[in-house]
């Protein structure tokens, strides 16, 4: 059984990664130097960098990043101290030789090897691999509404099996509630020996009140972006969650100003719109579709002129999960044909 109370609260800052997704990966040098210092400042425990999708993804198929993983790397490495410095690695993007190994080479101290909430096997190469070098490991499930209280226990217990440090829950699609959360992250506290962690989304405009829920349950780790910078309607706005935690008198290492202000230089700097929900976002949410299918749908049901909600609760009907931004468009297609078919009749 975990216990979380003889852990504090670690504030894992991913405005550099997921935040990467909102400028379609063209976070500049300038940008990761500014806000790397500002991480710093403000005390996160880990700053996550890279493209949104993580180590290696930078292709025609996900968007290229503006950067190279190792421009981004050393850009924010040199300007960390006591943050340590994060990457996200999905099997299937990244690689051990070409990828993962580089990234430790320029200074990483912690990896987070992601999966789809019920492919959890797929981890075991990376995470054994990285414990046996002595690295600071965890692992991630994906669009982790989409499965059981029970079977995301079981995926867990893989991951912990294998040598992770800690489970991050990921709402990719921004679908939980309050009660979700704590039901399922309290019920990995209670059946682990490992940290537990969340990482929330906004599409529902419960980020902030689902991250506090986690903690609630007994999560020790909570992701945040600053302006909650992310695809979609966004993540966690670290702001908010600094305010929050600082109201309910929970410790961290944050410093609430430096937390503030670091949001504010984010805005001033790389944040060409605060996410904000729309009708796209929230049917992304109630649809349980990943978060950072909002943009491609909204240029899909422009092309095709069919309803981009139409889109997303088809895609959720069909489980669609990220990677099969090809079925965007099938979908688009097919719901144009239909509607051209009812106006026929």
């Amino acid at each position: 059984m975990n216990t979380p109370a003889e852990r504090q609260l670690k504030i894992c800052d991913t405005t550099l990664r997921d935040g990467n997704h909102a400028v379609a990966h063209q976070l500049g040098h300038a940008d990761i130097v500014a806000y790397a210092e500002a991480a710093e400042r403000a005390g996160a425990d880990l700053l996550e960098v890279g493209h949104g999708n993580g180590l290696g993804a930078s292709s025609i198929q996900v968007g290229r990043a503006a950067l190279t993983d190792k421009e981004m790397l050393t850009a924010a490495r040199a300007q960390l101290k006591q943050t340590r410095l994060g990457v996200l690695s999905i099997p299937g993007f990244a690689t051990v030789e070409r990828d993962l190994k580089p990234a430790l080479d320029c200074g990483v101290d912690e990896v987070r090897v992601g999966a789809h909430c019920t492919e959890a096997d797929v981890t075991r190469q990376q995470i054994t691999m990285l414990r046996d070098m002595d690295v600071t490991v965890k692992g991630m499930l994906l669009m982790s509404h989409m499965a059981s209280t029970k079977t995301l226990i079981e995926q867990a217990r893989l991951i912990q099996e294998y040598g992770a440090h800690a489970v991050i829950l990921m709402d990719s699609a921004g679908a939980y509630t309050p009660a979700a959360v704590e039901k399922k992250v309290g019920a990995l506290v209670e059946e682990l020996d490992i940290e537990i962690g969340f990482h929330g989304h906004n599409n529902l405009g419960l980020s902030v009140m689902n991250s506090m829920a986690a903690v609630k349950a007994g999560a020790t780790i909570v992701d945040v972006t600053a302006r909650g910078f992310g695809a979609g309607a966004g993540n966690a706005p670290l702001e908010l969650v600094a305010a929050n935690l600082h109201l309910e008198q929970i410790e961290t290492r944050l410093q609430l100003y430096a937390a503030l202000d670091a949001a504010d230089l984010a805005e001033s700097t790389f944040v060409k719109r605060i996410p904000t929900n729309d009708s796209v976002t929230i049917a992304s949410g109630i649809a349980g579709v990943f978060s950072g299918f909002a943009a491609p749908t909204r240029r899909a049901a422009e092309r095709f002129n069919v309803d981009p909600r139409e889109i997303l609760m088809e895609l959720g009907r069909r489980g669609v999960v990220a990677g099969q931004e090809d079925a965007i468009i099938e979908v688009a297609m097919g719901l144009a044909q239909k509607n051209s078919l009812y106006d026929v009749m």
